[in-house]
């Protein structure tokens, strides 16, 4: 049975597009070519931070944020940011019996802010910073594991990327459930991988529920 949904955060909960254009906005670049260059790093298998180094040789992603608080620009996402269907899914999983957790790769003044939105909502909230783990190291499921009070395979991982959420949970001993949005679930949808690996594919969200009443009643 799945007693426990931890969630992945961008493009899981939080749509990343306006933040992203933000950041071609810093480097100077227009948005649609930051963005068409941004999806053919992902195509291409490669690491996203790479796109940065397309346009800017060296960049240190990590400076440029602080670069970018100090100057008053931080990166940052809001209730406005949050997928339509999030608030009222949590609130039916919850309704359902289900422990609820968030969990990915985050830095310390993300978690921040996803503790102001949602620390009345879930029972966990762990970032890659916290722990000092960053998807798709196993450390990071272990983590996620060891705080959340039920038994491995009890708990469903929900996120949009096959390589960074799907695989490596479920190689954890997790249940695991790609919803198909954001450049990376959409660049891999038909690819093998995304057909095989979860154990749900979902178009948001809101079809969680019913899929993990239904699966809980399968298994009796």
């Amino acid at each position: 049975m799945i007693r426990a949904v931890v969630f992945d955060v961008g493009e899981c909960l939080v749509d990343e597009t306006r933040e992203y254009g933000t950041w071609a906005d810093w480097l100077g670049v227009p948005r649609h070519t930051f963005h068409a260059m941004f999806g053919a790093v992902i195509a291409q298998g490669r690491d996203y931070r790479e796109t940065f180094q397309e346009f800017q040789p060296g960049f240190d992603l990590y400076a440029e944020r602080e670069k970018r608080a100090v100057a008053g620009q931080p990166e940052t996402f809001g209730e406005d940011d949050l997928y339509p269907e999030v608030r009222t899914s949590l609130e039916q999983l919850r309704s359902d019996g289900l422990w609820l957790g968030i969990a990915g790769n985050q830095t310390v003044r993300a978690g921040r802010i996803l503790r102001a939105l949602f620390s009345h909502d879930v029972d966990l909230i762990g970032t890659s910073d916290d722990w000092g783990a960053s998807k798709p190291d196993p450390e990071f499921f272990r983590r996620v594991a060891d705080a959340v009070p039920f038994a491995v395979g009890e708990i469903l991982y929900v996120g949009d990327r096959c390589d960074n959420d799907i695989r490596p949970a479920r190689e954890a001993g997790m249940l695991t459930a790609l919803v198909h949005r954001g450049p990376w679930a959409t660049i891999q949808w038909g690819r093998p991988e995304a057909l095989e690996l979860p154990t749900f594919r979902i178009e948001d969200l809101a079809e969680l529920p019913a899929a993990i009443a239904q699966f809980n009643d399968s298994s009796h």
